[in-house]
């Protein structure tokens, strides 16, 4: 697997809060920009998705995938392809929850290999947009519902 993006991002909510925004998949096309459709397939339990395909379009990065989903409770979740598309041949990544004070410092983590080749720059950029607009998006969704 190659090199990882990771970015970090304090949010004025509790975590229970914003694992709730990130465990909404089907509200995602409204606040995590690249994010087109996501489909919950199947759950645990807990009712938190277990598997959830995505159509995704963050510029040269565009196809749809089916990702696996750990959860840790309130402390984070972690994701990794089971079902590749015909871009995406692999993408693994976390989002990890720590208490700041009143807050949640939310640090996620990401890596996308492809099948069709890429200069490494390019696809580190995409990855890193993915990232910085999802955690900003996250940050808006979750301090909306708390406050």
């Amino acid at each position: 697997m190659p090199d990882r993006t990771t970015s970090s991002i304090t949010i004025g909510a509790g975590r229970a809060e914003v694992m709730a925004v990130i465990a909404d998949f089907p509200s995602y096309p409204e606040w995590a920009g690249q994010v087109k459709s996501a489909e919950v397939l199947d759950t645990g339990p807990d009712g938190r998705a277990l598997t959830v395909r995505f159509k995704l379009d963050a510029g040269p990065i565009s196809d749809t995938y089916t990702l696996g989903y750990t959860w840790d409770g309130d402390d984070g979740v972690g994701w990794k392809v089971v079902e590749p598309g015909t871009m995406v041949s692999d993408l693994r990544g976390s989002y990890r929850l720590a208490d700041a004070g009143r807050s949640t410092e939310v640090t996620y983590e990401l890596a996308v290999d492809l099948s069709v080749p890429m200069i490494g720059l390019i696809k580190r950029k995409a990855e890193k947009v993915i990232v910085d607009t999802a955690l900003k998006g996250l940050k808006k969704r979750a301090e909306g519902r708390a406050s």
